[in-house]
């Protein structure tokens, strides 16, 4: 099968062209948003491959993953004709929760998919034939040392999105241990106590890896995948009880609270006694592979695909 699908999110789109199929990208010469093409830093494998615009008519795609309301309309420009469509829901709805309608509702997809239980119970799904195909990692191996007495935190953008990332937060839990922040534009934060790193992706899990616990301050967010990779990594993880953090990190695997005074003795024992912080990690690892293991993520898509492809 030739698979149409936009280069928008690179950790999920990483775990999705590891199935069976060929997966076409659209390359545009500016590289933009609709045409960012092949990932440069993350690892796709040759049945990716990238196509200009003009030459999609030709390309025989047999269905067509959509990300964003927009690409429908470029779907009809380029391909000039509507194969199966499937419609992938990465985010939690923002704006007028829970009566946000999702602008697939009225769209001609086969399905909608969220990829959280959280999501698809949130947004106003409308007719669409919402269904759930929770994330699959690549697994990056258990690779945790924890030599460092620190909290890894991966977040892009923490100025702009602010409350949404638990950016506020981020003092108070300075004040408990050292942050080491991960992501892009972080170099803008200015927090006593806070370390920012902008790394390319091949060193990220080595380094998150080095410290002794991952932090996931984020209030509002579908499920970030930097949490389910840091449970990989074989981290014990602290984390907000927001979302859909609740269901993806199992008693054992970590700390899941809305109390900060809770969330922050959690931080302090990690970081005051390494070896139960290894046995707390060693959990969140066999509970991430259980639920989010790549070859569950493949065959359900795979299942899905058959399904609006038949």
């Amino acid at each position: 099968m030739r698979i149409l699908i936009w280069h928008v999110h690179g950790s999920w789109t990483t775990a999705f062209v590891q199935g069976p199929h060929t997966y076409v990208v659209p390359v545009t010469p500016d590289r933009g948003p609709d045409g960012l093409g092949r990932a440069r830093t993350f690892d796709w494998p040759d049945s990716v491959i990238e196509l200009p615009p003009e030459q999609l008519r030709d390309a025989g795609i047999d269905l067509v993953v959509l990300q964003r309301p927009h690409e429908l309309a470029l779907v009809d420009a380029w391909l000039g004709r509507r194969p199966p469509l499937v419609y992938l829901e990465h985010n939690a709805p923002h704006g007028d929760v829970p009566d946000t309608r999702h602008p697939a509702a009225g769209l001609p997809v086969a399905a909608l998919v969220h990829v959280t239980h959280f999501n698809r119970l949130m947004w106003d799904n409308g007719r669409a034939p919402a269904t759930v195909i929770e994330h699959g990692i690549v697994d990056p191996g258990p690779r945790w040392t924890g030599e460092l007495p620190h909290a890894a935190v991966v977040v892009n953008d923490p100025v702009r999105r602010g409350r949404t990332t638990g950016t506020d937060l981020l003092a108070d839990f300075a004040r408990v241990a050292p942050l080491d922040v991960f992501g892009m534009r972080t170099d803008q934060l200015d927090v006593p106590g806070v370390t920012t790193h902008d790394l390319v992706q091949a060193d990220l899990h080595t380094e998150m890896a080095r410290r002794r616990l991952y932090l996931h301050p984020v209030r509002w967010t579908s499920l970030g995948l930097s949490l389910l990779e840091a449970m990989h990594l074989a981290m014990p993880v602290v984390a907000l009880a927001t979302t859909e953090v609740a269901e993806a990190v199992p008693p054992g695997a970590g700390v899941v609270s809305n109390r900060p005074d809770v969330l922050h003795d959690a931080v302090r024992d990690f970081v005051a006694d390494p070896p139960h912080a290894r046995a707390v990690g060693e959990s969140a690892r066999a509970a991430a592979l259980a639920r989010y293991g790549l070859t569950r993520f493949l065959d359900d898509w795979e299942r899905l695909l058959k399904e609006v492809t038949r």
